[in-house]
């Protein structure tokens, strides 16, 4: 018997598919064929499932030419109604009870008339699903959708009920059933929804919480850069403070306000709703409304920001800011949650995003011009502040690091989020960011105090740069005396490990350090970009590297046989400069990438003397390819090439670079 349903119902669900094809391709005025009769229908019949509607488009001779007018009647109110009719007289008709009748148009003038006979058949859910369990406050609402099956509209009467009585208030949806619960004293209460026929019952458990609990929550609506500022260290700088947070973020990939605007107004639910919790937990639902975040939390804070690329341009925020703070605020239960503006950065110098043109590719330019518009765009609204992280930024630009805090350009690396985040956290708690014991693992320490005293001096002075000049140089004599290790990784953190962030040309690390955290005094730069990232290398390796996976499994690439996303990169160049004295040293080499052509990489290394080693990068999970007794020319630099290797077969001419190593010979 089950299976005689299941089949039974897929038909109806076939039969109601092809009726819609069939009806919306009839509403293309190219497809329209000149009826034989006066008018007609093109369906003689339908059949539908209750709660479904079905679109009937009469075909009418000459009606473009015709001034009559029509109107639509069905043969029993209790299975079908017409919902609507558009202006060329097609009609949207719903099932609303099980049976059959038929749906009729007629001319006025009593002279033309065309039918569909239309079987309903009635599906009703079984099941509804509701959340195990729900946190409210008090003095704010939460909002619950149930999720009935088979059926997108519930076929059957329902009533809520909450027991004890009095933790929380209900308000119904007649249509949906879905609920808003307002938290009236702190608690836990059982919800129940149920048919009125008792075949059909769901639960959950809602806690309410005090309103003031002493977490502070803070909801961003951005992009990319909201969750570069906020998702990855911010949390860790609160709890090391002692402080308590919840982190939510509305994210779209180079969404700009104009699209926050319109999805708040459409009720879109086109978001990737991240939230950290008070545990620091982090958790993503997709296909989220920015209505739906809103009742998700009692936020005290709520941010704004424009995309990249437009942030210099004040005018891009007049109309879209001001629609959706008007919306934001409209539909928030909380009078004391403040709004905030989130200051982007300006990219960096050696940027390839086609938006800096904006800026004529100049830096400080495109930095002094979202200071300005940031500051003009908060009299749109009632900001409570903005948070000037492009400031940090450019403060810490100042120090030895240099222009060195993206990993592509315009995004940030590792230090670059850290920094953003230091600058969000003494505007939301209102202290100083300097100090923080929490260090990233992975983090230089010197780097990370750094970073701190960018964001602290953008607090304090917002508008302008603060050169950082106690921060100007890290130490270290020119000579490599232990070894030093290098990976190539846009998202590099890994401990003892240098990260080079950035593929593109002029990336430098101006400093590397060994294991240790001391410094060499040797500086690495990229001299010929290569082409980009790569993430499918072998995650097990068995070198003497000890490399992590986060190590082994990521790569800079190039392509010297043929295009590839645009670019062709014949080989790229690194540069070591900074040496003091004429010490040798061994380079070693890894690249891997999942693959079963040859991969040849050849590596070439060239100093006052010149050496070469290869190897096949096609899955590799245990070559190392080594260039011993290189010294520094009299410049006190050495030169890296990589490039293809001559058995390198693949069409593209793939090479990779995983992970280096220079170690001081005897």
């Amino acid at each position: 018997m089950r299976v005689s349903r299941q089949t039974s119902r897929f038909s109806y669900v076939f039969l109601i598919f092809a009726a819609m094809l069939l009806a919306f391709t009839a509403c293309e005025d190219d497809d329209i064929q000149e009826p034989q009769q006066a008018i007609a229908l093109e369906l003689d019949y339908a059949h539908m499932v209750v709660g479904n509607e079905l679109t009937l488009t009469p075909l009418i001779r000459n009606f473009k030419n015709t001034s009559k007018e029509y109107e639509w009647s069905v043969s029993d109110s209790t299975v079908i109604e017409i919902v609507s009719v558009a202006n060329n007289f097609a009609a949207t008709v719903r099932a609303i009870g099980e049976g059959s009748a038929t749906a009729t148009i007629n001319s006025l003038d009593g002279t033309e008339e065309a039918s569909t006979t239309i079987e309903t058949n009635l599906i009703q859910e079984s099941e509804v699903r509701l959340p195990a369990t729900i946190t409210a406050y008090t003095q704010s609402t939460v909002s619950i959708v149930p999720d009935f099956n088979l059926v997108d509209r519930p076929t059957r009467n329902y009533t809520w009920s909450a027991n004890p009585e009095g933790i929380v208030s209900l308000e119904t949806d007649p249509e949906t059933y879905a609920i808003e619960i307002q938290g009236l004293q702190v608690g836990t209460t059982e919800l129940t929804i149920s048919s009125d026929d008792g075949g059909v019952v769901g639960t959950t458990t809602v806690t309410v919480e005090d309103e003031n609990d002493g977490v502070l929550k803070i909801l961003a609506i951005g992009n990319s850069f909201s969750e570069d500022a906020l998702e990855s260290y911010l949390y860790g700088l609160a709890d090391a403070a002692g402080e308590d947070i919840v982190i939510g973020n509305l994210y779209i990939g180079g969404a700009e306000l104009d699209l926050h605007a319109q999805n708040a107004t459409e009720n879109n639910a086109n978001y990737s709703y991240r939230k950290i919790n008070a545990q620091g937990v982090k958790n993503t639902a997709a296909d989220v409304a920015i209505s739906t975040a809103l009742n998700d939390e009692n936020w005290d804070y709520i941010s704004f920001q424009q995309v990249s690329q437009k942030s210099g341009q004040y005018e891009t925020f007049v109309t879209p800011l001001t629609e959706l703070y008007e919306y934001v605020v409209q539909n928030v239960d909380n009078a004391d949650t403040k709004y905030l503006l989130h200051q982007t950065w300006a990219y960096s110098e050696n940027s390839t995003h086609s938006g800096f043109v904006n800026y004529d590719n100049d830096q400080i330019q495109m930095y002094e011009a979202i200071v300005d518009a940031y500051d003009q765009a908060g009299e749109l609204i009632d900001a409570n502040n903005v948070v000037p992280a492009g400031t940090a930024i450019q403060n810490a630009r100042t120090s030895y690091l240099g222009d060195n805090f993206n990993r592509d350009g315009y995004h940030l690396n590792e230090i670059g989020k850290y920094t953003a985040a230091s600058t969000w956290f003494e505007i939301l708690f209102g202290q100083s960011v300097v100090g923080n014991s929490y260090v990233p693992e992975g983090f230089v320490p010197l780097d990370a105090e750094i970073a701190q005293h960018a964001a602290h001096a953008a607090v304090e002075n917002p508008m302008m740069i603060t050169e950082l000049t106690d921060y100007q140089s890290a130490g270290g004599d020119g000579v490599i005396t232990k070894n030093v290790l290098i990976d190539f990784s846009t998202t590099s953190n890994s401990t003892g490990w240098n990260g080079l962030t950035s593929f593109l040309e002029d990336a430098t690390i101006p400093n590397l350090k060994y294991e240790d955290n001391e410094f060499t005094g040797i500086e690495l730069t990229v001299t010929s970009r290569f082409n980009g990232q790569n993430t499918a290398g072998e995650t097990v390796t068995t070198t003497d590297l000890n490399m992590p996976a986060e190590v082994s499994g990521n790569s800079f690439y190039g392509n010297s046989k043929g295009e590839w996303a645009g670019l062709l990169i014949e080989k790229g160049v690194l540069k070591l400069s900074g040496f003091q004295d004429d010490s040798t040293y061994e380079f070693c080499f890894f690249g891997s990438r999942m693959a079963s052509d040859n991969r040849e990489t050849l590596y070439t290394v060239i100093g006052s003397n010149t050496g070469s080693a290869a190897l096949n990068a096609a899955s590799n999970t245990d070559e190392v390819a080594c260039v011993q007794g290189i010294q520094a020319d009299a410049s006190g630099e050495i030169m890296i090439e990589v490039t293809s290797g001559a058995n390198n077969d693949n069409g593209n001419g793939f090479f990779y670079i995983n992970a280096m190593r220079i170690a001081p010979e005897e």
